[in-house]
């Protein structure tokens, strides 16, 4: 048994969040108060900010489940983690789409990523940073990892946000809600409602999603992170809560199926791209990809997601 097994078997596991903005700071809190790892560290160029943050987070261990807590401007701290959480990356603005930020992330992935596994080699690497499918795919490229222990967030909130609107139409729990989304985070991601579920019954089946409703959920789905960046500036709290499920996912090697980001090969007949898909993820990152049931038009949908997020990859040099 290496180390980093022992250490999840024993709940001794340490996270590494890099950076400690909105996103980074709210994943570390939920992160803490969840009990998914018993150590939790921030780094962060921004020396002030990330001690800031982390003893803001340390004040009330008492009031979580035992854990510790610290924050650095070197890159050391994030030493020996099993588990490394990208939160760093151009922020964006309203109304700028995903990829528009694809460049200027990629480029400081460029500069973190090295440094990062020369410290922590062993570690799965979960991106959180957007555009993330582009992010996902660079970080493999740059790392040399295994492609399985660099994942991205993915769709994971986007099928939050869908089952939630789901749930709402019909009078439903959310957790009686089973439906996806699929493809890329962002502007061309596919809702997949050929195999959406209530409670075992077909949604197409309950006469509140008609196909208009239907429309209304997917924009909603879409734009709503738009309005809440407009609103507020950025989006936090629901992204750090779905990065602390994988992160539960993975820590604890549950093998949970979830629509993270990874390389695909031959799924769908798409390849060489990072999309998300229902993936089975453990503490060995993504074990495998199921190919649940899609219609024509969804395939044709998820095929036009790979080309849009492929285009972007290359136009950043990959």
């Amino acid at each position: 048994m290496n180390n980093a097994t022992a250490s999840a078997g024993t709940g001794l596991s340490t996270i590494a969040v890099v950076g400690a903005g909105s996103v980074g700071a709210t994943y570390a809190y939920a992160a803490l108060i969840n009990g998914v790892a018993r150590r939790v560290v921030l780094y962060d160029v921004n020396g002030a900010k990330v001690r800031a943050e982390a003893l803001d987070l340390a004040h009330g261990i008492e009031y979580m489940p035992m854990g510790s807590v610290d924050g650095s401007d070197e890159v050391g701290i994030c030493a020996g983690a099993d588990l490394v959480v990208v939160t760093a990356g151009a922020k964006q603005r309203p109304g700028q789409s995903r990829m528009e930020l694809a460049e200027r992330t990629v480029g400081l992935m460029r500069t973190l990523l090295p440094d990062l596994v020369e410290v922590a080699p062993d570690a799965i690497y979960l991106m959180v940073t957007n555009p993330v499918d582009v992010v996902t795919y660079a970080a493999q490229q740059i790392s040399g990892l295994p492609a399985r222990r660099v994942l991205g967030s993915g769709t994971v909130l986007d099928s939050s946000r869908l089952r939630y609107l789901v749930a709402g139409a019909c009078g439903v729990a959310v957790r009686n809600v089973h439906a996806y989304v699929l493809g890329e985070h962002g502007d061309s991601e596919v809702p997949i409602w050929s195999s959406a579920t209530i409670g075992g019954v077909p949604v197409r089946e309950f006469s509140e999603l008609g196909a208009t409703v239907r429309d209304g959920i997917a924009r909603e789905v879409v734009e709503s992170a738009y309005r809440i960046i407009e609103g507020k500036g950025a989006t936090n709290y629901a992204i750090g809560l779905a990065a602390t499920r994988i992160s539960q996912a993975i820590l604890r090697g549950e093998g949970a199926v979830l629509p993270v980001s990874s390389r695909l090969r031959d799924y769908r007949g798409i390849s060489d791209v990072c999309l998300s898909v229902p993936s089975v993820v453990d503490r060995t990152g993504v074990a495998r990809q199921l190919e649940i049931p899609l219609d024509a038009a969804e395939v044709a949908a998820l095929q036009a997601s790979a080309a849009s997020v492929r285009a972007t990859a290359r136009r950043c040099g990959f």
